[in-house]
């Protein structure tokens, strides 16, 4: 059983730890960003959102992910009480400070017992961006994750 960068508890695809992981580590380092989670309903929901650089091209091109230097990738996973991964629906938008709005279309991708919900973000070098996340689990609950991230672009 393999681990995600995003819970210890959490399973995720051996491809994607070989993929994520090391670039994961070093933007953590570099940037302080880390793993987020929300709480509700007797769910987590995993967060994060790296850029698409750190991406392998195998990998990238496997699910369909464009890499580049203006790209992030939003990946998302709801857990269980029992830190099992589940399905739900997530949706969401952010905006940057003039006010531009994009909206996130994800698409689950399911691996092994892995379950995650994957989006493209375009950002500016040092751009500020104000996520929206919409979550809603198979039993009809929804709750809301708002945050600001700034983004830079990778050398």
């Amino acid at each position: 059983m393999t681990q995600s960068v995003f819970h210890p508890l959490a399973k995720f695809g051996r491809r994607w730890i070989t993929a994520l992981v090391g670039g994961f580590l070093a933007f953590a380092c570099v940037t302080g960003h880390a793993e987020q989670v929300h709480r509700f309903a007797g769910h987590e929901v995993h967060y994060i959102i790296i850029p698409t650089t750190f991406l392998e091209s195998e990998i990238a091109a496997q699910y369909d992910v464009a890499r580049a230097r203006n790209r992030a990738l939003i990946n998302v996973s709801i857990l269980d009480a029992n830190k099992q991964a589940v399905t739900g629906s997530v949706s969401g938008s952010s905006s940057n400070l003039l006010g531009q709005t994009q909206y996130f279309e994800f698409r689950q991708v399911r691996e092994g017992d892995a379950i995650y919900y994957l989006a493209e973000l375009l950002h500016s070098d040092q751009e500020l961006h104000r996520v929206t996340l919409d979550v809603t689990l198979a039993t009809g609950q929804k709750d809301q994750i708002k945050f600001n991230q700034k983004m830079y672009w990778e050398d």
